[in-house]
């Protein structure tokens, strides 16, 4: 089921046979320095396609969904929108992951526009943010392209994060 297309971009619900691709971009250490739990395994990357097959249980329109590059029609990555309670505010997270053969072409700024349009106008959501590494530049850079600016750092015993907002 498509969610949400771009000029470039199509992104659908998950299937089961985005596995292998979905465990090659979880298995590079360059995609995944930036995330707590670092490389998945081929279990661990099952387990949360599973998850995400079903949608997020207490928000069904939130989730991440396999990401399509249209001209070709490969699956190049995940993007969408994470629920997270942060600080006890319920906050709406852009997130977005593509294969670094697909960096530089303002794939992640055109899919993190498309989510950030997609929260506001189908959803009805007010504000929006992004959970940044502090040594990510090329997301901060895509945060500033579509109009979020640095909020607050938001810390916890395991990791620090920038959290980046739009409010509509």
């Amino acid at each position: 089921m498509v969610i949400l297309e771009t000029e470039r971009l199509l992104m659908r619900r998950f299937q089961i046979s985005d596995l292998d691709a979905l465990f090659a971009l979880y298995r590079d250490p360059m995609l995944r320095q930036f995330f707590p739990d670092g490389t998945l395994t081929y279990q661990e990357t099952r387990e949360e396609l599973e998850w995400f097959l079903h949608g997020h249980p207490q928000h069904p329109k939130l989730g991440l969904w396999a990401t399509i590059y249209k001209p070709t029609e490969s699956f190049i990555g995940r993007c969408g929108l994470l629920p997270w309670t942060i600080n006890q505010r319920q906050e709406v997270e852009i997130s977005y992951l593509l294969d670094k053969a697909y960096w530089g072409q303002g794939l992640a700024t055109e899919a993190a526009q498309a989510l950030l349009r997609y929260g506001y106008d189908q959803l009805q959501l007010t504000r929006l943010i992004c959970l940044i590494h502090p040594h990510n530049h090329a997301s901060i850079n895509v945060a500033h392209k579509v109009g979020m600016t640095l909020d607050y750092v938001h810390e916890d015993e395991k990791w620090r994060d920038l959290v980046y907002a739009h409010t509509r």
